[in-house]
């Protein structure tokens, strides 16, 4: 088979510094091939191509299930977590039915309605936080998403279902906080259950908890089903396909588990990752604070998602730092030309958002931290893509801007925070994402007064 560009590296060294050192490997192939190179990192029996040029990304995401196609199995490294009904996993019409049943849920009026669940969560979070101490934002951060998504998702506000679904979730994450941790889902040979000691048959214990509880919740919705209930869950259950069927416990249980697992730990990363820069480029800040003064002390939730400046410290922050690095895997169906490379039936190729987000052409001086790119111009799907693109583009990405533009909103104008090093920050692997490396620590230096304060200080 013709590969374009193929790194020579023998394939298992390749995975083991794809695991280690992502940014590294990317940063390195893309010298050599600028646009496209064929990859040994996915662990497959097959090859991967890289994309990074966005003609080509969008050709691949135009041409979806005519010329390329989904390519579930690539996707499997997400399995144990996942399970094997989830939306990630399934391709073709089983994909389109279960896209369409869980798409409704978020979007439209009901974002509103999460919006001040969120607000509240992130008050009640910030408000325990001791002051003039150092805190790992990062986990703050993630303290915030998991209650929005039990909230949201679940309708969970309180009880021990709720306490045990959230230990167990923070703990079955730290398995794959590290590099290290990670490798247990890119090597398949060490997924072995030695015992409840061992990593895999800690997180293989854990995970069957979580089964337990997310079925026993299931089970209790079914036998008092209330129709005011706006929860994801509540709507999932009650949504029916073109035959009028329900999803089955074994598809509620795996979608869940993708919303628990996918769409808050990746939220709460971006999150991090926004604070960051915020008190890392202080005059970054100053704009943010400037603009979100302008709205007044009781904001509407909506309002603040609409601003610009909020709306481009956000993208940028998903452009410089992807929390996802590439996209789902395509597979080649007919013999099709790609920047000039002729590629043959069955053969694998995924856009790289990372490097994609760093093109000097696109993005001039793409390793500097400027919001007024946004400003500046408007990115085509296929020059930014932080949350992927054609239909496997994630479908909560919606509830995750608006969680984030909310959550820094809210933060930003209430506190005055510092962070406790000069030390910046750098990108290490976490599982499948791209995480702090230090969890951003910080501390809370004060409260910020609100506009109405200000004024009577300023009148005496």
């Amino acid at each position: 088979m013709n590969l374009p560009n193929l790194i020579k590296t023998p394939s298992f060294f390749q995975q083991i510094q794809w695991v280690a050192e992502p940014v590294e490997y990317m940063e390195k192939a893309v010298q050599q091939y600028p646009d496209i190179f064929t990859s040994g990192v996915l662990g497959s029996q097959r090859p991967v191509i890289f994309v990074q040029h966005p003609q080509a990304i969008a050709e691949i995401f135009t041409n979806d299930r005519k010329k390329f196609a989904a390519l579930s199995r690539e996707n499997r490294i997400l399995q144990p977590l996942l399970g094997d009904n989830s939306i990630v996993m399934l391709d073709s019409d089983r994909h389109k039915r279960q896209r369409q049943l869980l798409i409704p849920p978020f979007h439209g009026e009901r974002m509103q309605a999460y919006g001040e669940i969120i607000r509240n969560i992130t008050e009640k979070v910030f408000s325990q936080l001791p002051h003039n101490q150092p805190v790992s934002i990062r986990t703050t951060m993630q303290e915030i998403s998991l209650q929005v998504i039990l909230q949201a998702v679940f309708g969970l506000y309180e009880g021990e279902r709720c306490q045990q679904i959230k230990r167990l979730i923070t703990s079955v994450l730290e398995v794959f906080q590290s590099p290290l941790g990670s490798s247990f889902l890119f090597f398949r040979f060490l997924q072995k259950d030695l015992g409840a000691w061992s990593p895999w048959g800690r997180f293989v214990r854990q995970r069957q908890q979580i089964d337990e509880l997310l079925y026993a919740e299931i089970a209790e919705r079914r036998t008092k089903s209330d129709p005011n209930r706006i929860d994801i869950l509540s709507l999932l259950m009650s949504a029916r396909d073109e035959e009028g069927k329900p999803m089955t416990e074994q598809e509620l249980r795996d979608e869940l588990m993708t919303l628990l697992f996918a769409g808050h730990d990746t939220t709460a990363t971006a999150m991090a990752w926004g604070l960051y820069w915020l008190h890392h480029l202080p005059q970054v800040g100053e704009k943010l604070l400037q603009e979100l003064g302008n709205l007044g002390d009781s904001p509407n939730t909506i309002d603040i998602a609409r601003l610009p400046y909020l709306s481009a410290v956000c993208n940028e922050t998903l452009r410089i730092y992807p929390v996802g690095i590439l996209t789902f895997a395509r597979v080649v169906k007919e013999p099709v030309k790609l920047l000039e490379h002729e590629l043959e039936p069955d053969t694998a190729v995924c856009g790289c958002i990372y490097l994609l987000h760093h093109r000097q052409d696109l993005y001039p001086q793409p390793n500097q931290f400027k919001p007024e790119r946004f400003l500046e111009r408007q990115f085509s799907p296929y020059e930014f893509m932080p949350f992927g693109g054609g239909a496997r583009r994630c479908i909560g990405e919606a509830l995750a801007l608006f969680e984030m533009k909310l959550v820094l909103a809210t933060i930003f104008s209430h506190y005055q925070l510092a962070l406790t090093t000069n030390q910046p920050e750098q990108p290490q692997r976490r599982g499948v994402t791209l995480a702090p490396s230090g969890k951003v620590k910080m501390m809370i230096t004060g409260e910020r007064k609100s506009q109405e304060s200000r004024k009577v200080v300023a009148s005496v």
